[in-house]
């Protein structure tokens, strides 16, 4: 039989001192790391009603809902920034800020101050008189955004047919060899050659390329277009009017397969290789129509908003009785 007696006053790992030791010791306590114990969900924050007092600046006392209408006014960017972690805080020490300078400025009488009284009215006015305008635009606007309707297939295969260019396309490589004052960086190693230097340069390369060179194996190791020299200098396919206007009047003039002159840009001279060329059919070019025909929508509908704000702003001015002092504005 085991006896055992605790050791008075203290907690050591066994927890007790035995007399003997007949039996084997107890198996210590399985005790979990942290990464196997349940997660536990923290508590949930205790709710804030809109006439919590959130902010205390002096005698000043601020509202949840007070705060929130703050907010509210701050540009779309500004509204954005509130959510990143902290954002909230930081406005609330800038009001804080604001408050204070504000409330020492008025025990100040700064706010009795003829040019501050001024520039006070004309704030006041601006704010009220940006809302007016808003509201003058706003039946237009509404009307507008109940109009707009999606494009239906007539009107997508007329915008087709009326933009052409848009669906010529070519896919093409080209190998650069720049001169002195272009913006393209010198490759390293290499030298900063004039513009005969670079064109020499240039039509020596075409001719390895008429003779049989691999147009490809030149790139990776000529072009100074390091983006897309490793892939054999291929820029992929683009439309009419992506590129600059020289390069781009060569690509769509050249003959498939068949490797240009040198073309004189402000990089440098580019040999260019068309692979394809042809027009996106109108099931191909589809979405890019109803997606442009939408933003021209929105342009067009924007347009009439503000023409209307206008209208009804020269309206309201002709019934106010405005009169100018011509003697010191002028006429």
């Amino acid at each position: 039989m085991k006896y055992c007696f605790p050791l008075a006053g203290i907690l050591v790992p066994a927890g007790l001192i035995c007399a003997q030791q007949t039996a084997p010791p107890p198996k210590p306590l399985a005790i979990p790391s942290p990464a196997a114990l349940p997660a536990v969900a923290p508590p949930p924050a205790p709710a804030i009603s809109g006439d919590t007092v959130i902010l205390t600046i002096g005698d000043e006392k601020i509202t949840r809902a007070q705060f929130e209408e703050i907010m509210a006014t701050l540009p779309e960017q500004q509204r954005a920034q509130l959510l990143a972690p902290g954002g909230k805080r930081k406005l609330a020490e800038s009001l804080a800020e604001l408050k204070a300078l504000a409330q020492e400025g008025r025990a100040r009488k700064i706010d009795q101050i003829p040019i501050v009284q001024a520039q006070i009215k004309i704030q006041v006015d601006q704010i009220i008189a940006r809302n007016m305008y808003q509201e003058l635009a706003k039946d237009q606007s509404n009307l507008a955004a109940a109009s707009a309707l999606p494009p239906d297939d007539v009107a997508l295969h007329a915008y087709y047919s009326t933009h052409t260019q848009d669906w010529d396309e070519v896919k093409a490589k080209h190998i650069l060899i720049r001169y002195k004052g272009s913006s393209v960086p010198i490759r390293a190693g290499q030298k900063d050659l004039s513009d005969a230097e670079a064109l020499a340069k240039a039509n020596e390369i075409r001719a390895k390329i008429v003779a049989g060179a691999k147009f490809d194996d030149l790139a990776k190791a000529e072009s100074d277009d390091t983006g897309n020299a490793p892939q054999g200098g291929d820029l992929g396919s683009f439309t009419k009017g992506r590129m600059v206007p020289q390069f781009d009047q060569a690509a769509f003039a050249a003959e498939i397969g068949k490797v240009t002159e040198p073309v004189k840009t402000q990089f440098g001279y580019h040999l260019i290789l068309v692979e394809s060329h042809a027009a996106r059919t109108f099931e191909q070019a589809h979405g890019e129509i109803e997606q442009k025909m939408k933003q021209q929508q929105a342009t067009e509908a924007q347009q009439r908003v503000q023409q209307h704000a206008q209208d009804a702003l020269a309206a309201l001015k002709g019934k106010k009785n405005i009169v100018y002092d011509e003697t010191y504005f002028g006429k």
